[in-house]
């Protein structure tokens, strides 16, 4: 399971797609409504919210909108949309360590997003997170 720090507009269409069934799985643990997965690394940031199913559905929010902007069809009733944001904090490092992460994998499926990727240096966030200094988060596997 990747639950990516990084904006998902960096993804390319198969990492964009894995993301949505990824954070829907996610979702569905912190709803108590699977056995798999309760104490995945990824979901720590989540679980540790003031409120983690307003944080995940906040997350798939932002994925559904970028789904949008690529044209395609996700399912908007998987997830609900709340007035108040949720602010999550994600750390500089862990932003740099998922862009290698990615960059790793574009190279093999999506050439064009590779060269997008690694030519951009102002990696933005998902719109959850906001980027404090610091080194990879400690929930990573590294």
């Amino acid at each position: 399971m990747r639950i990516w720090s990084l904006h998902p507009k960096y993804l390319d269409t198969k990492g964009l797609v894995a993301l949505w069934r990824e954070t829907l799985l996610a979702k569905n643990v912190l709803e108590n409504n699977t056995k798999g997965y309760k104490n995945h690394p990824q979901l720590i940031r989540f679980k540790n919210a003031d409120n983690p199913l307003h944080a995940i559905n906040q997350y798939l929010s932002a994925v559904y909108q970028e789904s949008l902007t690529r044209g395609y069809i996700f399912n908007k009733e998987k997830f609900n949309i709340f007035s108040e944001p949720v602010n999550l904090i994600v750390t500089q490092g862990q932003i740099e360590y998922e862009r290698q992460h990615l960059l790793k994998k574009l190279k093999i499926r999506d050439f064009k997003k590779y060269i997008e990727l690694v030519n951009n240096k102002n990696i933005e966030p998902h719109p959850l997170f906001n980027i404090i200094e610091g080194e990879i988060e400690e929930w990573e596997i590294v």
